[in-house]
C-alpha cells in the first residue's frame, strides 16, 4: 500500500452529524418559536396534541416548552386530560391472531376433533379461554372426549373491536365493558394543555441577564437589558451535619426531669446479668413464666456467674423457701443453679436491686435513684413490641414512705411531662405490693393511655438485703419508646428503633418537644 493511501481523507464539516445536545437545543428552539409565533397571530392553542401533530414536532417537546414559558408567564396554560383506551399485551395478541374462541372454532373441522388433539393444536392458554368463550357463545359442543361445531359460521367480533380501539375509533359502553372484563384493554390518560398569551408574552423570548457588567454600562446596552428577578424565597444548600435521634431527645428530657427532682443516676452499663439479681433478689419465684427461655435470652457462654454474695444468697434462699419477716415465702426448693444462670437483663430493676443491697451495707441514708437504659425480652416483633427497648425507672428509698407518697411523686413527675391527669389501677408484680398501673389523659389523643407501672418494694425483697425495717422503697417504670412514639406521631416502633429507621425522620424531626 502506498503512503498516500494511508493519509486520512478530509471530511466536509456539514456532512458530520450534529451533536445530540445541539439537535435537542435546535428542536427546543423550533418548538418555542412555533408556540410564540402561533400566539402572535392567534388567541389560543386549544389542544397541544393537535398543535404538535400539525407542526410535526413531538408532543413531549411542545409540553416541555409550554411548561417553561408558563413558568416565566409568557403564556398561561390550562391542563387538558383525555381518557383513551389502549390494548393490553393479551389484547394485542388477539387483535393480530384472532380471539381464542374464534381460533378454537376455526380449528374444529366439520366432523369434530378430539379434545386432546385440539388442545395440542391450540396450546393450553388459547384452548382453556377458547373453550369457556365458545361454550358461552354457543359456538361449540364440548363433549368428554370430542369437540364439534354447533353453528356453521361465526364472526370474530372481539378482534374487530380490538382493531377499532387500536385505530382510535369509538365503541359503545357495552363493548368497552366486555373488553375490560376480559382485561383486553386498559385506560390511558392523555395529558396536554390549552395555551393563551400570558402577562409577559413576547413574540421572542430573550434570555434575562443575571449580572450587570462594565461593558453593558459603556455601550448603553443596559437600557435594553431584561434582568432576571431575584427569588428571595429560594432555599440554600441543605446543611449537612449530625442529627439527634428522637429517642435521645426524649431521653435527655427525662434525665433533666429526674435531676430537677433530686435523683441521681444508677450505673446501668451491664447488659448481662445473673438470674439472681434479675429475678431471685426481687423475690420472683424460680417457676415464674418470665424466667422461661421463651421470654428471656439466656447466655450460652458464659452460661453461669461465679460472683454472688454468699451470705445474701443464703438469706434470699430462705425467704423463697420458708419465708420470714411475716411472710410464708413460696414453699419450694430453691435451686442455686437457676440463680447462677446468666441472661440479658429483662429490666433495669436488676440494677436497682444491686444499688439497694449496696445501700444496705452502709449506715442508712435516704436516696433517690433513676436509670434509663436498654433491656431485652424474647418477644415476637410487631408494630408495638421489639426484642430490645429502653426502660425508664425511678425509685425513692426512705423511712416511712406510703402509697400516697408514691402517687404524689408520680403526679409531680408526669406533670413535668405535660400530663397532669392521672389514674391508677391495681395490678400485680412479684416484687411490689401494693402495685399500680399508671394511666394518663392525653390531651392530643383525647383519651386515657397507659404510661407506666409502679408499686412499693416488698419486705421480702428489702429485708434480706439488710435495710432497716422502717425503710420502704417506692418505684415506678415506663418505656422510653412509648412516650417518644406519642410525641412524634409514630405508630410503628420499628420506624423509631432498629435497622428500618428512616434517616429522613432523624434529620427532619423538631429540635425539641415540650410536654407529652
Amino acid at each position: 500500500m502506498k503512503d498516500k493511501d494511508k493519509e486520512p481523507r478530509a471530511v466536509a464539516a456539514d456532512s458530520l452529524p450534529p451533536p445530540s445536545s445541539a439537535v435537542a437545543s435546535s428542536v427546543k428552539r423550533m418548538a418555542e418559536e412555533a408556540v410564540l409565533g402561533f400566539l402572535e397571530k392567534n388567541d389560543e392553542i386549544k389542544d397541544s396534541g393537535d398543535f404538535a401533530a400539525e407542526k410535526g414536532i413531538s408532543h413531549e417537546e411542545i409540553v416541555n416548552v409550554i411548561k417553561s414559558l408558563n413558568g416565566f408567564r409568557f403564556v398561561d396554560a390550562q391542563d387538558i386530560k383525555k381518557e383513551r383506551w389502549q390494548l393490553t399485551a393479551e389484547g394485542k395478541t388477539y387483535a393480530a391472531n384472532g380471539s381464542p374462541e374464534f381460533q378454537l372454532f376455526m380449528a374444529v373441522p366439520a366432523d369434530g376433533i378430539s379434545r386432546a388433539a385440539l388442545q395440542k393444536k391450540l396450546g393450553d392458554s388459547v384452548f382453556k379461554i377458547g373453550c369457556q368463550q365458545a361454550i358461552k357463545n354457543k359456538w361449540a359442543e364440548m363433549g368428554k372426549s370430542q369437540v364439534s361445531r354447533k353453528v356453521a359460521h361465526v364472526d370474530d367480533n372481539v378482534k374487530d373491536m380490538l382493531v377499532k380501539i387500536n385505530n382510535g375509533e369509538a365503541l359503545n359502553q357495552e363493548d368497552i365493558d366486555a373488553l375490560k372484563r376480559r382485561k383486553l384493554i386498559s385506560p390511558q390518560v392523555w395529558k396536554g394543555y390549552s395555551v393563551k398569551k400570558g402577562p409577559n408574552y413576547a413574540p421572542k423570548r430573550r434570555k434575562p441577564a443575571t449580572d450587570l457588567i462594565r461593558e453593558n454600562l459603556q455601550s448603553g446596552e443596559w437600557k435594553e437589558l431584561q434582568f432576571k428577578e431575584y427569588n428571595f424565597l429560594a432555599k440554600g444548600f441543605p446543611i449537612e451535619g449530625g442529627s439527634l435521634h428522637p429517642l435521645l431527645k426524649v431521653r435527655r428530657q427525662m434525665q433533666m426531669i429526674f435531676l430537677q427532682m433530686g435523683f441521681e443516676e444508677m450505673p446501668t452499663n451491664n447488659y448481662v446479668e445473673s438470674s439472681f439479681w434479675n429475678f431471685d433478689a426481687l423475690f420472683q419465684p424460680q417457676q415464674h413464666p418470665a424466667r422461661d427461655s421463651h421470654d428471656t435470652f439466656f447466655l450460652k457462654e458464659p452460661s453461669t456467674t461465679k460472683m454472688l454474695p454468699e451470705d445474701y444468697v443464703e438469706r434470699v434462699k430462705q425467704i423463697h423457701e420458708s419465708g420470714g419477716h411475716g411472710s410464708r415465702g413460696y414453699g419450694y426448693d430453691w435451686k442455686r443453679e437457676e440463680a447462677n444462670k446468666n441472661l440479658l437483663r429483662t429490666h433495669t430493676t436488676a440494677v436497682s436491686s444491686r444499688m439497694l443491697y449496696a445501700l444496705a451495707k452502709k449506715p442508712f441514708e435516704a436516696k433517690r435513684y433513676y436509670s434509663i437504659d436498654r433491656v431485652f425480652r424474647n418477644e415476637a416483633v410487631d408494630r408495638t413490641h421489639l426484642a430490645e427497648f429502653h426502660q425508664i425507672e425511678g425509685l425513692i428509698c426512705d423511712r416511712g414512705l406510703s402509697l400516697g407518697d408514691l402517687q404524689g411523686v408520680l403526679h409531680d413527675f408526669f406533670s413535668r411531662l405535660g400530663m397532669s391527669k392521672l389514674r391508677f389501677k391495681p395490678a400485680y408484680n412479684p416484687y411490689t405490693e401494693p402495685s399500680m398501673e399508671i394511666f394518663g389523659y392525653h390531651e392530643g389523643l383525647k383519651k386515657w393511655v397507659e404510661v407506666g407501672n409502679s408499686g412499693m418494694f416488698r419486705p421480702e425483697m428489702l429485708l434480706p438485703m439488710g435495710l432497716p425495717e422502717d425503710v420502704t422503697v417506692i418505684a415506678w417504670g415506663l418505656s422510653l419508646e412509648r412516650p417518644t412514639m406519642i410525641l412524634y406521631g409514630i405508630d410503628n416502633i420499628r420506624d423509631l428503633f432498629g435497622h428500618k429507621v428512616d434517616l429522613g425522620l432523624i434529620k427532619s424531626n423538631p429540635i425539641c418537644r415540650i410536654g407529652i
